[in-house]
């Protein structure tokens, strides 16, 4: 991207302390997906208190994931939040991923609660809505869509005048456009196949607990570079909207 502006990373939290000493964290995932150099982007800990930039200071904002909870109202999540806002307000595009999506919805009024379905993980079928066959970032992929996944919570509410792209059999809201510049996806387009199985494999005896059978979802893993493509239309809207 030429544009002189960064595409800054949110970062609203840490994979697993194995899986970051391998591979890395969700910031470098994110940035690779998106066939970005590392000075192409900014990085923002707001979880560790790193101020963020004003809006217009970047190309584009990409919320990553997180261990913790939207409803929990944390002081960097709700500060996060009102930054969301505002960049959506001046036409800033947003990615929102996971945690980042719940928060992207909260920030403009919808609600985020336990998913009532229950817990999500692994690589699952979500089903496209009829208004992604003409969304910028989702047209044109399959109906059907396989993507890695892995949350306790879910958007319950749209915010008023959102449209839903997408949903799974266990959540009613994987994917949802605000104005023309501004998305969350429940699904983790910079996971891969590796990276779910590890989550899986850790969070076995919660998913058991929950009812899950974690070695049939297991199984079920497969790589979803379909969906992992999600990153780079991102990064081609936002060059196109900075004029780049």
């Amino acid at each position: 991207m030429s544009s002189g502006k960064p595409v800054l990373i949110i970062k609203a939290g840490s994979t697993l302390p194995a899986i970051a000493e391998r591979r890395g964290d969700f910031e470098d995932w994110i940035r690779m997906g998106m066939a970005l150099e590392p000075d192409e982007v900014s990085v923002v800990d707001v979880t560790a208190g790193d101020p963020l930039p004003a809006p217009d200071a970047c190309s584009a904002a990409v919320v990553t994931g997180s261990h913790g909870m939207v409803t929990d109202r944390a002081e960097w999540s709700e500060r996060s939040a009102e930054w969301l806002s505002r960049a959506q307000r001046d036409g800033v595009p947003v990615l929102g991923i996971c945690y980042g999506h719940q928060l992207l919805a909260h920030a403009l009024g919808g609600e985020i609660a336990d998913n009532p379905r229950g817990l999500e993980y692994g690589t699952v079928e979500t089903a496209l809505e009829r208004p992604a066959s003409d969304d910028s970032l989702l047209r044109g992929l399959p109906i059907k869509l396989s993507v890695q996944t892995g949350h306790t919570q879910a958007v319950i509410r749209l915010p008023k005048g959102a449209v839903l792209l997408a949903q799974s059999a266990r959540d009613s809201c994987h994917a949802f456009r605000f104005g023309d510049a501004a998305w969350g996806v429940q699904f983790h387009p910079e996971f891969d196949a590796d990276i779910m199985r590890e989550y899986l494999g850790h969070t076995r005896d919660r998913l058991e607990k929950a009812g899950l059978d974690v070695d049939a979802l297991l199984s079920k893993v497969q790589s979803t570079d379909i969906s992992a493509a999600i990153l780079q239309r991102f990064r081609r809207i936002a060059a196109e909207r900075s004029g780049s």
